[in-house]
């Protein structure tokens, strides 16, 4: 098999789970994680139902390697609680899964604070405020020398961009690579200027993300699409 035919098919699984995660994304996450090896280790941040962590399984068996999927499952509304870890773990069963990937459900700011795992991809796409997002990119003190982050809602949510500006156009730790819609790569190793200069060239696809955010608020969907938005979520 493939890997493309191997890839349409976990694309197959994973695109039944709802969320926020396109085709391209999706690639970019399968293309990752088979660049690992044998007892590797990816760290998903933020899981939902099982979207993302369908494809990163998948991609992990492959190579043998697993998965660990942070979620605290909070309840309410907007996240759905225990009703939505029920979907997860059911999900991950439908894959066929339960053995490459090990939930853990606790708020990710809780959990890296006793982590004492290495690290060989890690995948943040958990609350997307400045403070929960920077103090995620920690996570990257277990992560392999050169080891990859990917970032989901970057150049798209406020919180988020504020952190790549703060943590990694102005740090000293992390070189921004390139991106597949709002989900954004890193690299840990140490920036220069032109990597730099890659994340300012990022600000005005940014800008026009908050332009079409406001725009939806205000029920303006036929202005979002002059500037080629065409549905009722944020970009992503």
């Amino acid at each position: 098999m493939t890997s493309s035919t191997a890839f349409e098919q976990a694309w197959e699984l994973g695109d039944q789970v709802p969320g926020w995660l396109t085709v391209d994304q999706a690639t970019m996450l399968w293309q990752a994680a088979l660049r690992l090896g044998p007892g590797a280790r990816i760290v998903e941040i933020g899981s939902h139902q099982g979207r993302s962590t369908t494809v990163l399984g998948i991609a992990a068996r492959s190579v043998g390697a697993t998965v660990v999927a942070v979620d605290p499952f909070v309840e309410g509304k907007l996240f759905g609680g225990t009703p939505t870890r029920v979907r997860f773990e059911k999900n991950v069963a439908r894959a066929g899964l339960t053995d490459v990937v090990r939930l853990e459900a606790s708020y990710s700011t809780e959990l890296r604070k006793r982590w004492d795992e290495r690290i060989d991809l890690l995948y943040i796409d958990g609350k997307h405020d400045y403070w929960t997002y920077t103090d995620d990119m920690l996570w990257s003190e277990n992560l392999v020398p050169g080891g990859e982050i990917l970032v989901h809602d970057a150049f798209s949510s406020i919180g988020v961009t504020l952190g790549i500006l703060v943590k990694v156009l102005c740090g000293n730790r992390y070189v921004y690579v390139d991106r597949a819609g709002s989900l954004a790569r890193f690299r840990l190793s140490q920036p220069g200027w032109t990597d730099r200069g890659r994340v300012l060239a990022e600000m005005p696809w940014f800008l026009r993300n908050v332009g079409i955010k406001i725009l939806l608020r205000l029920r303006l969907r036929p202005v979002a699409r002059l500037f080629g938005h065409d549905g009722p979520y944020d970009p992503y």
